[in-house]
């Protein structure tokens, strides 16, 4: 599995547990404001979401990008075998 997957998941665990931690207690996530509210909590939460699908993206892009390489070295491998040898 990719590493960039892999650290989307964590982020977007992270993102969850923020979200529901500031809802129920916005004090805990906003140490120094001194009335937090819950707007802020959910775009933070929001922001750190957009984040971790960013970085899912991404690592879907690698993954691919290394399966065509895969695919277009095959092909050459093959055909190098195909051709009989004349000698």
């Amino acid at each position: 599995m990719n590493t960039l997957i892999y650290y989307s998941f964590n982020v977007m665990i992270l993102a969850v547990v923020i979200l529901i931690v500031g809802m129920v207690k916005p004090k805990w996530i906003l140490l120094w404001m001194d009335k937090p509210g819950r707007l802020p909590i959910v775009a933070i939460a929001g922001a750190i979401f957009m984040a971790a699908a960013v970085m899912f993206g991404e690592g879907n892009k690698q993954i691919q990008a290394e399966k065509s390489k895969q695919v277009q070295a095959q092909p050459q491998q093959n055909a190098k075998e195909e051709v009989p040898d004349l000698h």
